[in-house]
């Protein structure tokens, strides 16, 4: 056998597990990611992609809709979303949504999140703790998404026509808009990741 050396880039950590995601989560947040995993269920996904949560976000989460321009904006949104499985979302099927974040390995029954997904929301996480919460909430998550100009959730908002730096100015403003975010979920979202 001799000397075998590992696969895995010295200093590489492994992805975050669904204990260590779902301890930053606000109770709205833990229902978001919920909704999000039903919908990829439903719609025959492996995985939650950033798409999935965006969706998941303006359907449950009236603080990050109050970050939009308005009901048209919203309405040309959520009517772009709703398409997924006949329009735009054919494109991915089969595919793994990636912009770089960690990626997450799962056994051939659980949905798990894309490594962007992932990624944004370890980025919601942290964008709570700067802030001085202990748990992000759905602010937090869209300006993770919006941070990301490589994700599908942002490939969506341009397609609807949502100017995305100015989102994301929005959000700096509604920065601790999320309040109560740093109560206890006590809810589980029902998504798997595992490293």
């Amino acid at each position: 056998m001799g000397d075998v050396q590992s696969r895995t880039p010295q200093g590489a950590e492994p992805g975050p597990t669904r204990a260590d995601i779902e301890a930053g989560l606000s109770e709205e947040l833990a229902s978001v990611m919920s909704g999000a995993r039903r919908r990829a269920v439903r719609d025959g996904d492996r995985q939650v992609d950033t798409a999935h949560l965006l969706h998941s976000l303006l359907e449950h989460e009236p603080r990050v809709r109050a970050v939009f321009d308005g009901g048209p904006q919203l309405a040309r949104l959520l009517g772009y979303l709703v398409q997924r499985s006949i329009g735009y979302g054919l494109q991915w099927q089969g595919t793994v949504e990636d912009s770089g974040a960690v990626p997450l390995v799962a056994s051939a029954k659980e949905t798990v999140l894309s490594p962007a997904a992932a990624g944004a929301m370890e980025a919601a996480i942290d964008r709570a703790v700067l802030r001085g919460e202990p748990q992000a909430g759905g602010v937090d998550l869209l300006a993770a998404l919006a941070a990301d100009a490589e994700c599908r959730a942002v490939e969506v908002l341009r397609s609807a026509g949502v100017d995305v730096a100015e989102l994301l100015r929005r959000t700096e403003g509604a920065e601790g808009a999320d309040g109560g975010a740093g109560r206890e979920t006590g809810c589980e979202s029902g998504w798997t990741s595992a490293r």
